[in-house]
């Protein structure tokens, strides 16, 4: 009677283990897939601004261009100043790249993420109350 009470005690431990993990299990996935879809979100809004940033730049570049060749009376002197500017910023960035721009970067990077840590904190939270 002893020995049956042992074994049906422990085949509820093991079928209570098993669930637990099954369900550890499924948290984690669907845990996982949430992630990958807010990483995914993210990537895909990102990249929309930065496409329409790019473009609004080239189109404001090519509109400085006609305005510069009309003063000055060359597409080729507009295009040339243009250039010269591109130029001149290229070699600002590359000189103040190490001092400042990678700081702000990896900054700007860091605070994006703890700030989402924080929003993903705040919804845990009010899921709670």
């Amino acid at each position: 009677m002893m020995q049956e009470n042992k074994e049906k005690h422990l085949e509820d431990i093991l079928s209570e283990a098993k669930s637990y993990l099954e369900t550890r299990v499924e948290y984690t996935r669907l845990y996982l897939v949430e992630k990958v879809s807010k990483i995914f979100a993210d990537l895909v809004t990102n990249a929309a601004v930065i496409i329409c940033f790019v473009l609004a730049f080239l189109f404001g570049t090519f509109t400085l261009a006609l305005f510069l060749s009309d003063v000055l009376g060359s597409y080729t002197r507009g295009f040339g100043c243009v250039s010269l500017i591109y130029i001149a910023l290229a070699i600002i960035v590359y000189l103040t790249k190490d001092k400042f721009i990678e700081k702000a970067i990896i900054n700007f990077a860091i605070r994006k993420y703890f700030n989402k840590l924080a929003d993903k904190e705040e919804e845990s939270d009010e899921e709670k109350i």
